[in-house]
């Protein structure tokens, strides 16, 4: 069997000495035509590719391993059989050969009909105004000299890409009340349409297929902003993927190095700047000359107003041609302290990009 070595020796014995390829297959015991092969190929390792693979005792049982294999790969994940499965099942039609042969050959078929049986992905495409993603996130600041774990609540425009996050201590319910309350004064208007994880918060039964028993309060919140919630099947992430690759986007441009901060407040208030300036400066994935927050902007009359009352968790502040924003929010004194008349006044006014 030709090693590397013997072929290295072969080319230095007729490049490098000038033997002839007969002197060289009677010291090697090869065979002139070896020799000569190498010499011609210029190959440097051996090189062997068997053209037909001989399947004597497997060749008349192909067609019916071909439909054994077929049926076992369209059988959900729970009902598939192994190889050995597969294998004893030929058997009993008859087959007498080995167990290494039909390994093989269905390994070999597998990599045939990967293509054929992996799974397709349509992008999704939305109208301005049609839906919004929210997901949490944990990032690590060092607060007033202590490292401390905040939760970042994520409002992700499908449309324009336009993407809104701010740091609480906690993920309760309030939190993501306020969260909505401050991301909708942000884009200056609510989505018709809320993409959410089957989170506590927000969901509290799931059924079979997209049917939900949500939360109480949440469906008041959602009834206020005239959303209506969509949960995305569990262990899916990829229902909710703008949202998802925001979450790894912001961690790795604004929370990384380990940033340095007094209180929520000075952190909130860079992350919104950062909002602003990464909405200026990143421009949209259907067309290089337009930026999210353009884009944002443009498709505002797209956008729900706000219209309604809630008296769960929220009072609102009705201006006329305006869109009524949330005054306040009710937030735990042990969680978080509730923004004063001041700073909710200086809130109404959406952000200007």
């Amino acid at each position: 069997m030709l090693v590397v070595e013997t072929i290295g020796r072969i080319r230095r014995e007729h490049a490098v000495k000038g033997k002839p390829i007969r002197q060289i297959a009677r010291d090697l015991r090869l065979s002139r035509n070896t020799v000569r092969k190498i010499l011609r190929s210029e190959q440097t390792a051996p090189v062997y590719q068997r053209a037909v693979q001989p399947r004597r005792r497997l060749g008349r049982w192909k067609a019916d391993l071909d439909r054994l294999l077929a049926t076992n790969a369209a059988a959900s994940p729970r009902e598939r059989l192994t190889l050995i499965r597969v294998f004893e099942e030929l058997r009993e039609l008859g087959y007498e050969g080995s167990y290494d042969a039909v390994r093989r050959y269905a390994r070999r078929w597998g990599r045939e009909h990967a293509g054929q049986t992996a799974a397709a992905f349509v992008p999704l495409s939305f109208a301005p105004g049609e839906a919004y993603q929210f997901d949490w996130s944990h990032e690590i600041v060092v607060m007033n000299g202590a490292t401390t774990t905040v939760k970042v609540a994520h409002v992700r425009l499908c449309h324009s890409r336009m993407m809104f996050f701010r740091a609480y201590p906690r993920e309760t319910q309030e939190m993501v009340f306020d969260a909505h309350k401050r991301a909708f004064a942000f884009f200056r208007g609510a989505c018709t349409r809320g993409i959410y994880d089957n989170v506590k918060t927000a969901v509290d039964t799931i059924f079979i297929g997209k049917e939900r028993q949500y939360n109480r309060r949440f469906l008041q919140m959602c009834n206020h902003y005239l959303v209506d919630p969509v949960a995305c099947t569990p262990a899916s992430g990829w229902e909710k993927g703008q949202v998802e690759n925001q979450v790894g986007l912001v961690r790795e441009r604004f929370f990384t190095p380990r940033l340095r901060v007094k209180d929520y407040d000075e952190l909130n208030a860079w992350l919104t700047d950062r909002c602003v300036a990464y909405a200026k400066a990143h421009a949209h994935r259907n067309g290089r000359s337009k930026r999210c927050g353009r884009c944002s902007r443009r498709s505002g009359q797209a956008w729900c107003r706000i219209a309604a009352r809630s008296t769960a968790f929220t009072r609102c502040r009705h201006r006329s041609r305006r869109p009524a924003w949330c005054a306040s929010t009710i937030i735990s004194t042990r969680s978080m302290r509730a923004p004063s008349a001041g700073r909710s006044r200086s809130m109404l006014t959406p952000t200007v990009w």
